[in-house]
């Protein structure tokens, strides 16, 4: 019997949605049968637009052959070409006795002014000697050392590279109480050190 009332269609249309509520096996139940039609309509839907898209080739047209409407017929798809093999970006080693002579006096110079610390002497005053042999980077980092703390007064010795690259030296600088380990880098604004540590 058809339903004549909108109040008898609501009371339809609410029993229809009410239904998977009512019991746990029911909602598992719609969940099951509502996953499954998704499910349909994504693989309808994948097979019919794969199906369009393969419709440029060719009959018999397996060797990567397409139709170029626009073209004067057939167009070859292009081979990938191959790449060079690249090299490991490893930085060259040099013998020590190779460094380049700047770097060694850079280091002999820094040294001098890290070890130049009279009594009275501000921090500020003692980073203005180091300041045209120091990279910036590491000019920060040495703002917060005082120089009263520096053990050493004087260098002893000559510097001696321990290890050299084309833009770095390490070198090895005595002094009266320690060695000290410097490194050298090649910048834009010349030879700085950009490292130290006690040997």
């Amino acid at each position: 019997m058809p339903i004549r009332s909108p109040r008898g269609r609501a009371a339809a249309y609410r029993a229809v949605w009410q239904w998977p509520l009512r019991s746990p096996a029911r909602l598992a139940f719609s969940v099951v049968v509502l996953g499954a039609l998704v499910f349909g309509l994504v693989y309808v839907g994948g097979q019919v637009g794969g199906g369009s898209s393969s419709g440029g080739l060719l009959a018999g047209g397996s060797d990567g052959q397409r139709w170029d409407p626009g073209g004067s017929g057939v167009s070859a798809t292009p081979t990938p070409t191959m790449l060079p093999p690249v090299p490991a970006l490893t930085p060259q080693a040099l013998p020590p006795d190779r460094a380049p002579r700047q770097a060694l006096e850079v280091a002999r110079v820094w040294a001098s002014a890290w070890v130049n610390h009279p009594e009275g002497i501000t921090p500020e005053q003692w980073l203005a000697g180091l300041r045209p042999y120091t990279t910036d980077e590491f000019l920060g980092v040495l703002g917060g050392v005082d120089p009263a703390n520096i053990p050493a007064s004087r260098v002893t010795g000559p510097a001696t590279p321990t290890r050299a690259a084309p833009k770095s030296v390490e070198v090895e600088v005595p002094t009266d109480t320690l060695r000290l380990r410097i490194l050298v880098v090649d910048t834009d604004a010349g030879w700085k050190v950009s490292r130290y540590d006690r040997a």
